[in-house]
Parts: structure tokens; C-alpha cells; sequence
């Protein structure tokens, strides 16, 4: 399994910007003015995580590769935009199927820069963006309470589901996100919302972009933002996307001296990867052998036979054992057949809930 994010925010904040220094892929055109992105854009992007690069400088494999997440750029959204205003509507049922939502927010004043409502206030365009996903997940369900009022007749089981939805969509026309419907959780409730997958019920990540100097100390703007996403409960990361951009093809000694210049620890790519994963509840494990090193992206609890099958799902099936070695005693004694020597390597059953970093080589019969 891999992670997905779809990047939503107004036109003209540096969504596409952002997009292209985040994915190396400059195949989202950027431009000084609203909607220069009028087709959705999907990059494939691998997870930065150190510990590969030491397993693979022990392991000297064939070839080394990381767990990948899927970055969906679509059109700036405006107001109006559930109405047919813009062109971003048109493309969110591509963010639909995202895991998280990276909401981009301008948090920078520039004149030369024009900002589609004329000014910078990072909090009304929040509310613009977030406004025109509810309605737009008004309409999705009002579509499915339609379909179910015609089943009701040949299955009276239906009004159930059918009074759900319209408890949801009274909730949805509140104003209020998918997320905080107090029926979510409830068997019913998340039936529901796998069929309809609500763009309100995502996690969220504010993105929010500043200029080079709003990296160094929070500006007014990165405040406020950080205030509202607290009160939600949500994640806040602050990029410049800017500077992503000039970060696009450094080497990593470069890259390093570069964000230490500006009093950086971590560029955007890995700030909203790492969030990504932590909002998500995903951890990594490892394969390690002469062929392939290579991380694997599972959720937190996974026992060996699910972990397993995100390599196969005959892995699952034919489960037998795993052998596993802690990240940190592998790197400690070198190599596989020295941690076996050394006592450290395990052998687990199907009840083993698989730990983050894991070394794990899985044995299975079908």
C-alpha cells in the first residue's frame, strides 16, 4: 500500500509551485495568475527515510527502493466553485480518493504576486476552499439519497441508510465537514462513508507557504493558521514553496547546506510526508537481501500476515512465520547472518504486531 494526497487550496498560492518542487516533476505549469493548472496532475513521489540508505550501504543490493506516496495537484478552487465557478471542480473527484488533504494557504505578502480575492487572509481562504468541499460533498450525497429513495420500495432495510444519509446531509448543509458527524463511527456510518468517501472526512495538513523570511520566525499570518488548525485538531506545516523549488536537484550535501542556511531542519517534501504518515497512522518496514532492499508502508497494529500481504497477498494467505530483526540491532551487528549469531534475530508468529523499522523476511506455503 502506498499513501496518497491530494493538494487542494485557491488559485494562485502556490499549489503548482509547491507541486513541482515537491515531486522533481515540472509538469505543472507555474504562472503569475489564477487557474494555470487546468488538468489534474499525479506524480508518484518515493519516501525520503534515512534508515534505507544504511540498510542499502550494508546490504550492497541490486537495487534499492522506497515506499512511494501519490501527490494529486488539481485547479485552484474558488468561491463558487460546487456552482461551476473556476475549473477546480471538475477535477475533485480526483482528490476523492486521496488518503489526506495538503490545503495550501498563501502566508506572505507580495504585490507582485496577485492574490485571486485581491489580499492576503490565509483564514477567509481556509474557509473559502473548506465551504466549497462541503457542498460539494452535499451534492455527492444528495445523489446517493436519491438512488436509495428508489431502492427503499424493493427493501424496506434501506430507510435506515437513507435516514443516515439525510442526518448527513443535514450536517453537511449546517456548514459543517464530514468529519465531525457524530455517526461516523458507527457500523452504519462507516458503510456509509465508504461508499461515499467524503472529501470533508480526510485528514488535513495546512501547507502554509511564506516567503523566505516567514521561514525563520512565524509571521502573523503562519500564527493565525496555526491557532485555527489547534482548534481543529488538524496539522500545520509551514513551506516556502519558493524555496522548494531551488532545493529541486541539489545533492544531499548540498541540499543540507542549503536549508541550514536558511535555519531549517527539513525540507517541505519530507515535512509533509512525515506528517502525512504520522496523521495516517503508517509506519515503514524493510526487506533486505542481495536482490532488493526495499520499505514497505503498512498501517500501526498490522500483524505479520497483513504486513505481509502489502508484498503479496499469497504472503497472507500461506503465512507461516516472519523473521525479524530490529532496524537498530541490524545496523549494529552488520549483517543478517550476524544478528542470527547474536541472538537478536526473532522468529515470530501471527500474532506479531509489526514494529516501525522492522527487518522482516517472511516464510509461507501455498
Amino acid at each position: 500500500m502506498g499513501m496518497s494526497i491530494g493538494i487542494v487550496g485557491l488559485p494562485n498560492v502556490g499549489k503548482s509551485t509547491l507541486f513541482n518542487a515537491l515531486t522533481k516533476a515540472q509538469n505543472a505549469e507555474s504562472a503569475n495568475y489564477p487557474f494555470c493548472t487546468i488538468e489534474p496532475n499525479k506524480a508518484v513521489v518515493p519516501v525520503p527515510d534515512s534508515r534505507l540508505d544504511v540498510l542499502a550501504d550494508l546490504v550492497n543490493p541490486q537495487r534499492v527502493l522506497s515506499s512511494t506516496v501519490d501527490f494529486i495537484d488539481i485547479a485552484g478552487l474558488v468561491k463558487g466553485a460546487s456552482q461551476g465557478e473556476g475549473l477546480g471542480n471538475k477535477f475533485l473527484a480526483n482528490i476523492r480518493e486521496s488518503d489526506a488533504i495538503l490545503h495550501v494557504v498563501r502566508c506572505f505578502d507580495n504585490d507582485d504576486v496577485v492574490h485571486v480575492d485581491g489580499s492576503v487572509d490565509p483564514i477567509r481562504d481556509i474557509e473559502i476552499i473548506e465551504t466549497e468541499l462541503i457542498l460539494a460533498d452535499a451534492q455527492i450525497v444528495e445523489n446517493r439519497i436519491e438512488r436509495l429513495a428508489k431502492q427503499i420500495k424493493a427493501d424496506k432495510k434501506i430507510k435506515v441508510k437513507l435516514d443516515l444519509a439525510q442526518a448527513l446531509l443535514d450536517h453537511l448543509n449546517k456548514g459543517l465537514p464530514a468529519a465531525t458527524f457524530e455517526d461516523r463511527d458507527t457500523d452504519l456510518g462507516q458503510e456509509l462513508f465508504q461508499e461515499l468517501n467524503p472529501i470533508t472526512a480526510k485528514k488535513i495538513i495546512y501547507g502554509m507557504n511564506v516567503d523566505e523570511d516567514g521561514l525563520v520566525e512565524d509571521n502573523e499570518y503562519v500564527t493565525r493558521v496555526r491557532e485555527l488548525a489547534e482548534e481543529r485538531g488538524a496539522r500545520a506545516v509551514k513551506i516556502s514553496a519558493k524555496m522548494e523549488e531551488e532545493l529541486v536537484g541539489l545533492e544531499d550535501d548540498e541540499r543540507q547546506e542549503f536549508l541550514d542556511s536558511y535555519g531549517v531542519t527539513e525540507g517541505g517534501l519530507d515535512q509533509v510526508i512525515r506528517t502525512g504518515f504520522e496523521i495516517l497512522g503508517l509506519i515503514s518496514y524493510f526487506t533486505a537481501g542481495v536482490k532488493e532492499v526495499r520499505a514497505w508502508t503498512i498501517h500501526v497494529g498490522w500483524k505479520a500476515p497483513k504486513a505481509a500481504s502489502v508484498i503479496h497477498t499469497d504472503f497472507e494467505r500461506g503465512f507461516i512465520r516472519a523473521e525479524v530483526i530490529a532496524y537498530d540491532d541490524y545496523v549494529t551487528h552488520g549483517t543478517e547472518a550476524k544478528c542470527r549469531a547474536a541472538g537478536v534475530l526473532r522468529v515470530e508468529g501471527k500474532e506479531y504486531v509489526v514494529k516501525d523499522g522492522d527487518v522482516m523476511h517472511f516464510l509461507f506455503n501455498v
